[in-house]
């Protein structure tokens, strides 16, 4: 397929993507819809007030999902109706199209909008599925036995906190806590001294589901409307100190930063892989007919206020042990209801060697091996002024289909302690 519109070979948002986000711009302060293509946002109001959806039965509901402040309503449309939009709006794009006509209309350049966190998020929940990661964490506390007895019978999660999920360019101040100093028997509030990023993707609900009634693996696909990046910022001296027993609070929930643009799971079809082999045999309710992986590269760098910016890991979704299948499933078989709008994220993704790692816990072995910079400064864990960015993509010869990019600074705390 070819657009009319000029779009760079490496382009994230090819014509075989078009994610979805929300947006506004100088001349029109209302947020709404779009859909990235090339260097572009397509405004979706102004594409159906042309009547180019009519034919498909276009509906007020439709429009008015359209001009929304997040995606919900236009989620709960359904995956019949949202997923042909999607292949309606690519036809619309492709050269020869009677909308190459009204280009100057529809098409804003993008960086000329201002990006808004795309969903209004009801519920959080963050899982730890990468075998790789949770070994390396659990190697530096239990060297015998990093893994769980639990692990590989089901995908271990905490319910984190949605008010403090930002959108890709949002500052993230480093946080206070309870931290307990080396050596030390009691502990002290302070700035934490350990900040951390962690690679790792984020799906949306789409479908509500009744309390009571879990999912059937099955048919969680239809209840994932698409897939972005996720950077779960971690204090991990405020973590080290309060996760017992009941796991993670302050050392998470103060800031995670989530790209803008929705990846819808359409796009990611011609990617589908498999995952990992589970070696350990799980209960019916987990065990899948076809489970399916994404070949998504993913990758996270260290930029720092100098503008220096150096390459930290390269991992791969596919790495994941447990699949987004099996999370969902899990999420809901003891009858908790999931809602349009829910994100659930993946947890760290690390991969079999040190170049794969997903965050510096891994990378700099617990703060004892620093990390040297393109610069030659040298990190163990995060800077005042230092800032990660996410990238992610799938390609193969044909088509590149991204995910734009999840970017956050981290700023100093100037609070008086």
């Amino acid at each position: 397929m070819k657009s009319f519109i000029d779009i760079a070979p490496h382009s994230d948002f090819s014509i075989y993507n078009l994610p979805f986000g929300i947006f506004n711009d100088a001349q029109n302060d209302q947020k709404r819809v779009g859909v990235a293509i090339g260097e572009y946002v397509l405004d979706l109001c102004k594409v159906a007030d042309l009547g180019y959806f009519d034919f498909l039965g276009f509906s007020e509901d439709w429009a008015d999902s359209f001009a929304q402040p997040n995606l919900n309503e236009f989620m709960a449309l359904g995956k019949s109706v949202t997923s042909r939009i999607r292949t309606e709006i690519q036809k619309l794009l492709l050269e020869h199209s009677e909308l190459e006509q009204y280009q100057a209309e529809v098409l804003l350049p993008i960086h000329a909008v201002q990006l808004y966190l795309p969903i209004k998020i009801g519920n959080y929940t963050d899982f730890y599925s990468s075998q790789e990661h949770a070994t390396n964490v659990g190697k530096l506390f239990r060297p015998d036995s990093p893994l769980m007895p639990n692990w590989k019978h089901l995908p271990v999660a905490y319910h984190g906190r949605a008010s403090s999920i930002v959108v890709s360019g949002t500052n993230i101040v480093r946080p206070c806590g309870q931290v307990l100093p080396p050596n030390a028997e009691l502990p002290v509030f302070s700035p934490s001294k350990n900040m951390d990023f962690e690679l790792e993707t984020a799906f949306v609900i789409g479908k509500n589901s009744e309390l009571g009634s879990p999912i059937d693996i099955s048919d969680t696909p239809d209840y994932i409307f698409g897939m972005m990046l996720f950077n779960d910022w971690s204090a991990r001296d405020i973590q080290r100190w309060e996760y017992v027993p009941l796991g993670p609070f302050l050392g998470k929930n103060f800031g995670s930063t989530l790209s803008p643009w929705v990846v819808m799971l359409d796009a990611l079809a011609p990617f589908r892989c498999q995952p990992p082999v589970q070696d350990q045999v799980v209960l019916p309710y987990l065990q899948c007919a076809e489970p399916f992986a994404y070949d998504i590269q993913l990758h996270a760098f260290l930029e720092t206020e100098n503008g220096s910016q150096t390459l930290l890991t390269q991992s791969n979704f596919k790495y994941l042990y447990w699949t987004m299948q099996q999370q969902l499933a899990h999420h809901t078989v003891n009858g908790c209801n999931v809602e349009v709008g829910d994100l659930l994220a993946s947890g760290t993704i690390s991969g079999g060697t040190p170049d794969s790692w997903g965050s510096l816990l891994e990378l700099s072995l617990g703060g004892k091996t620093p990390i040297t910079l393109t610069d030659g400064s040298q990190r163990t864990f995060l800077q005042d002024g230092d800032s990660i960015v996410l990238r992610g993509f799938c390609a193969n010869n044909e088509m590149r289909v991204g995910f734009g990019e999840a970017r956050g600074k981290l700023l100093p705390n100037n609070r008086q302690l």
